[in-house]
């Protein structure tokens, strides 16, 4: 019936998702199963238990969805899950959305084969958008089916696994249709504040060190690439002809990466961003990174109102969702700067 209302352009895309859905789900195998079977790798045993343990802390520390999700385990037989398209305009770094019928309208567009992504993304380039297509280890139904561990990312370290899973559930939690700006911060918030509290619960004094090490420099990144894209949505803004404009884009790039080569020497040489400044760069690249990082201090605030409570912090925010959009972001708005690194840290580790 969803295909009746569709234009027949459309047809085949809904059916890759439908087959790749389909066929992501029938490799599924319960966990507990996998773990009493002798045949099952010993590594993947050991990976397995963790994310047990993961599991369980999510919903009995995180009140997270305490349902089949991330009880079964499925092997792809390839790097990621999913391939994503995101597009914007050669003089605009708002992201071109797509409508879909459970997820509602989100900045990106999802393949379950790569080449068909990367064709996609070349009829785009053709009409002159700037495009980039990106592989993604993991994703959310958004408990319309449990969801399993995939290989795509059994084997991430400890501490990424267990945010992954973290950000994946807090999408189960809540999720607000056509605003994936309030979705992903949500997410994201509910996945730093749960790495910690997984460190402090499993007494992993040196991880947590690590932890918040790599959390520092990761913000430092992102604040580097959201002062561009503003930047450069200044640029695109101004009356200045096309050429004009285009140069002061290519110019404002070559600054971008050397604030990243200074960042770098201030963190002693760490690597771990090269892959993603090195390639070649344009407005898609900077398109997504509001989406999942712009509200994120309005939602350690709203902790922070709750004392690091989470139930009273979900219940703040599904307040917020209730909202209309322009009286929701202008309530995020609001409580983006109250927060303060104190607050955050004794948010982080607060547990009820």
């Amino acid at each position: 019936m969803c295909l009746l209302l569709i234009g027949c352009g459309e047809i085949n895309y809904y059916r890759q998702a439908a087959l790749g859905q389909w066929h992501l789900l029938a490799q599924r195998h319960d966990i507990e199963e996998l773990l009493a079977a002798d045949q099952t790798p010993a590594d993947l045993k050991q990976r397995l238990e963790l994310v047990q343990s993961i599991r369980d802390f999510a919903g009995t520390e995180l009140l997270l969805p305490d349902n089949r999700s991330y009880r079964t385990y499925a092997d792809l037989k390839r790097p990621y899950a999913v391939w994503n398209v995101v597009a914007a305009p050669s003089l605009s770094v708002d992201p071109l959305t797509w409508c879909f019928p459970v997820a509602g309208c989100v900045p990106y567009r999802g393949y379950f084969d790569e080449a068909a992504a990367h064709h996609f993304a070349q009829g785009l380039k053709a009409k002159g958008y700037d495009v980039h297509v990106y592989g993604v280890s993991a994703y959310s139904t958004l408990n319309w089916f449990d969801d399993p561990v995939l290989n795509t990312f059994i084997h991430y370290p400890e501490d990424h696994l267990a945010g992954l899973i973290f950000h994946e559930l807090a999408h189960q939690q809540l999720y607000l249709k056509d605003d994936s700006p309030f979705n992903e911060s949500f997410a994201r918030m509910v996945e730093l504040v749960g790495v910690e509290r997984w460190l402090v619960f499993r007494q992993q004094q040196d991880q947590i060190s690590s932890y918040r090490q790599q959390r520092a420099r990761q913000q430092e990144f992102i604040d580097l690439v959201l002062q561009t894209r503003r930047e450069l949505e200044a640029v695109y803004h101004r009356n200045d002809a096309t050429s004009v404009q285009l140069t002061s884009k290519e110019q404002l790039l070559r600054e971008f990466r050397q604030g990243y080569t200074l960042l770098k020497q201030q963190w002693g040489g760490d690597e771990r961003f090269d892959a993603w400044v090195n390639r070649p760069l344009n407005n898609s690249h900077f398109a997504l990174v509001a989406t999942y990082h712009d509200y994120v201090p309005a939602f350690f605030a709203l902790l922070e109102q709750s004392d690091g409570d989470l139930q009273a912090f979900y219940r703040k925010a599904t307040e917020l969702a209730d909202l209309p959009l322009p009286q929701r972001d202008a309530a995020l708005r609001v409580l983006r700067p109250a927060v303060t690194e104190d607050a955050v840290s004794a948010a982080m580790t607060t547990s009820h």
